[in-house]
């Protein structure tokens, strides 16, 4: 699967069936020796008072359970 075909897609927690992301909005963490994907970094932006605070959620890709037409399916807390 190329890249510019998942890269409109929604990635969706599984455990708490929560969107965090699209995929084309994402960093992509890869192996300089291989040149495969090791992981996604997700930023999120959450509300806090007045201001903006920035974190990130890196899913590695041991943790993507299923790859759909409309949606990436991730796993935060599976990882092996």
């Amino acid at each position: 699967m190329r890249l510019s075909e998942i890269s409109s897609k929604e990635i969706i927690d599984y455990q708490k069936g929560e969107r965090l992301g699209i995929l084309g909005q994402t960093d992509l963490l890869v192996n300089e020796e291989t040149g495969e994907i090791e992981a996604f970094i997700i930023p999120t932006m959450k509300w806090f008072g007045f201001g903006k605070k920035e974190k990130e959620v890196t899913v590695h890709w041991q943790q993507i359970k299923k790859i759909g037409e409309d949606m990436i399916i991730i796993d935060l807390e599976y990882y092996g």
